[in-house]
């Protein structure tokens, strides 16, 4: 099969690699449209430690069932599918408490580390557990079914910070979490919206896809304009989806007196957090991780098109042309969001 390797460090090739082997309980899939994470882009310079080489990246996928193992009842060939991009055991302590996403064995599709190498979807075929699997809604593009990944990430951060109907909101970062994060926190019904980022161009697809006010963080003082436009109080929730020690701070003296902020971004893995700040205003703060088993939500949210990704979607390529776009993501080319590969 055509396969996109990392063979080292920002080096790409296309290869012809064997198809992947099934066991009993898994799925062939023929990948249709797989995404370019932000992670993966991240990570293909090797400092991230999670894509070692060689390793094929991609989790952000749909497609079609090519074949399935003997113990697989459900998945018949032709089936249009998504798989969440997280493998868990179903077995484990978390597992059974429903808290999938964090499994004592999970694994991520197109990750090699120090703990597993998983085989991912920039590839004519990628196998998937059974379990993991999503029937895509009859209509559903396969480019926009890539997006779940991402809008389940961003639909479980809101989750963790249960914003009630008519609360204001901040969102600090405007990447493709940060925008779907504004669609969703818009449909569960919150009042003002507002995105921060230091993108001019972000801004303005924020300012389409929902938010009520978009701020460019280097130009002004965020905290201070959403007390602004809060009635001096500050959000009543804040959703950090970049990472950095700059932006958790920004978040969090961005909300309330009792806010809550979920942390969502980790590029960083430390930054400086504010202690005394987050104790003296009763701060709650959630740590939010992937996605707990949201993709039948998501799927509804695509297929009605209450969320819209063809905004976010700045580009649908074949597989061949995968090293010069990881290059354009990496250089931060502007406008440039959402990447979508068919292999």
């Amino acid at each position: 099969m055509k396969a996109l390797v990392l063979r080292q460090p920002n080096r790409f090739e296309i290869v012809d690699a064997p198809r992947p082997e099934i066991g009993p309980g898994d799925v062939l899939v023929r990948v249709r449209a797989c995404g370019i994470c932000g992670s993966d882009v991240h990570g293909m310079d090797g400092s991230t430690g999670r894509r070692r080489p060689p390793i094929i990246m991609g989790h952000e996928a749909a497609g079609v069932v090519e074949a399935a193992g003997a113990a697989v009842a459900k998945w018949s060939p032709g089936r249009r599918v998504t798989f969440d991009s997280t493998v868990y055991c179903g077995r484990c302590w978390h597992c059974r408490r429903g808290e999938i996403n964090l499994c004592d064995s999970r694994q991520v599709l197109g990750v090699s580390c120090d703990d597993y190498r998983r085989q991912g979807a920039m590839a004519e075929y990628v196998a998937v557990p059974q379990h993991v699997l999503y029937a895509l809604p009859e209509g559903l593009a396969f480019e926009h079914a890539a997006m779940v990944e991402p809008l389940s990430v961003a639909v479980h951060a809101v989750e963790r910070a249960r914003p009630a109907v008519g609360a204001s909101a901040v969102v600090v970062g405007a990447g493709m979490i940060g925008l779907l994060a504004i669609q969703v926190l818009r449909q569960a019904g919150c009042g003002t919206i507002v995105a921060a980022d230091i993108d001019a161009g972000r801004l303005e697809v924020a300012r389409t896809v929902g938010a009520d006010v978009a701020l460019h963080a280097e130009q002004c003082d965020v905290p201070a304009e959403v007390r602004a436009c809060t009635s001096g109080r500050g959000a009543d929730v804040a959703l950090e989806v970049f990472g950095a020690t700059a932006s958790v701070q920004t978040a969090l003296a961005a909300v309330r007196k009792g806010g809550t902020v979920a942390l969502v971004g980790n590029i960083s893995p430390e930054v400086r957090f504010p202690l005394q700040q987050a104790v003296v205003r009763e701060l709650t703060v959630h740590g939010s991780c992937a996605s707990r088993g949201e993709y039948p939500v998501c799927l509804d949210l695509l297929a009605r098109g209450v969320v819209d990704a063809a905004p976010l979607i700045s580009a649908v390529a074949p597989l061949e042309e995968a090293p010069q776009w990881f290059s354009r993501l990496q250089r931060r080319e502007p406008g440039l969001m959402k990447v979508i590969l068919q292999p």
